[in-house]
Order: C-alpha cells, then sequence, then structure tokens
C-alpha cells in the first residue's frame, strides 16, 4: 500500500526545490541584467580628458587674481610672474559625459616608469569647479601662490628652462562618481609655446584595465 503522507511530502519538497531552482536562476538573470543597465548607464555619463586638437579655437582663461592668459589648441601655457607661477592646459572631452574636475598635481620626479597612480591625498584641490561637456574643449588651470611651498622652485625653474611639466588631473562625471585621473605633459616647442599630451590615466573609483 502507498505511502501517500511520504509521497505527498517528497511531492512537496521537490516542488519547493523545483521553485528554489527557478528563483535563483531569475535572480541570477535579474542581477546580471542590472549590472549590464548599469554599466550602460556608466558609459553614457563616463568621461575622458585628452588634449584638445592643435586646431581648436585658443580659448581665454582668468584666474581668481585676474590674470589673463589665452591658451592654444593642443596646448597650454607655463608662466612665472612676480606674484605666481600659472599653468593651463587646454583639454577636449572624448568621453560620453561632462567632466567636472577636482583637482591637480604637479609630477617632480622626473623617473615616469613607475606605473602606479598617485595617491588622491596628493592632489590640490581647484578653487572653482572646472567642466568640460562631452565632446567638448575647456581647460584646466592651476597656479603657484605660496612662495614658501617646496614645489614653486622646482616648477619655476622648469618653466624658465622650458623642461617639461607633468600635470595630473583628478576629475569624474557630474554625480561625482568614475574618477580617473590624466597625466599630461607640457613639452616647449621650437616656437616657445607649450605642446600638451597626454601619457596615461588611471581609474579610481573602479578596477584598472591594466
Amino acid at each position: 500500500m502507498a505511502d501517500w503522507v511520504t509521497i505527498s511530502s517528497l511531492a512537496t519538497a521537490g516542488g519547493t526545490l523545483a521553485l528554489a531552482a527557478s528563483t535563483f536562476a531569475s535572480v541570477r538573470s535579474a542581477n546580471r541584467a542590472a549590472r549590464v543597465a548599469e554599466e550602460s548607464l556608466l558609459q553614457g555619463i563616463r568621461p575622458l580628458l585628452m588634449p584638445s586638437r592643435p586646431d581648436d579655437t585658443p580659448i581665454k582663461a582668468s584666474f581668481v587674481d585676474d590674470h589673463v592668459v589665452r591658451i592654444p589648441g593642443g596646448g597650454g601655457t607655463a608662466e612665472v610672474t612676480d606674484d605666481a607661477v600659472y599653468l593651463t592646459i587646454s583639454l577636449r572631452n572624448v568621453g560620453n559625459g561632462i567632466a567636472v574636475l577636482h583637482g591637480w598635481r604637479v609630477e617632480l620626479s622626473r623617473d615616469l616608469t613607475p606605473l602606479q597612480s598617485p595617491s588622491v591625498d596628493s592632489f590640490r584641490r581647484l578653487t572653482r569647479d572646472l567642466y568640460v561637456a562631452a565632446g567638448d574643449v575647456a581647460f584646466w588651470q592651476g597656479a603657484f601662490r605660496d612662495a614658501a611651498d617646496p614645489e614653486v622652485g622646482e616648477v619655476r625653474t622648469r618653466i624658465e628652462a622650458r623642461q617639461r611639466i607633468v600635470v595630473d588631473v583628478l576629475y569624474g562625471d557630474h554625480r561625482g562618481g568614475q574618477r580617473m585621473i590624466s597625466r599630461f605633459s607640457l613639452s616647449s616647442r621650437d616656437d616657445r609655446a607649450w605642446q600638451a599630451t597626454v601619457g596615461r590615466h588611471w581609474n579610481i573609483d573602479r578596477p584598472d584595465p591594466r
């Protein structure tokens, strides 16, 4: 005689197991779809900064002390005055989202072979927000105003000697995420203008592909 209680229990257990497996598969599929949707969203607002093109229109930029410079396409400026040291770079955003510039630093080491990204804590905060719209051209600017700053002497020497100046720019998307560091170089040209190039990009808030 069949033990219907046992059969019923086994049938219930089997149904529960099948339901659990189906639920697990559905949740796994939903999580995968959510990750794909999130990545698509982030891709749509991800900025990436490069030097502007040489044929881009020059940009006029002013500092808080009313010092004004004209930044050529594909280049930058590096000036020394009695009051401050001024640096600028013309930038183009080749990413899909607005770039919001957070900070900057000058790399004083002449050995650029280490591939580790600089510490975020080593960056100087910008005194105002700078934005670069997707597909558009804008600029980065920075200044040394404190004569006691230990970096001022080295930067001043490099400008006067027309030596390469390496600037790291920290930026992210308009939501405050997807932060990146892009390493730019200003090199003196034969006409004594400064040419801008980019050497490396580092991801801060997500794994770096390299």
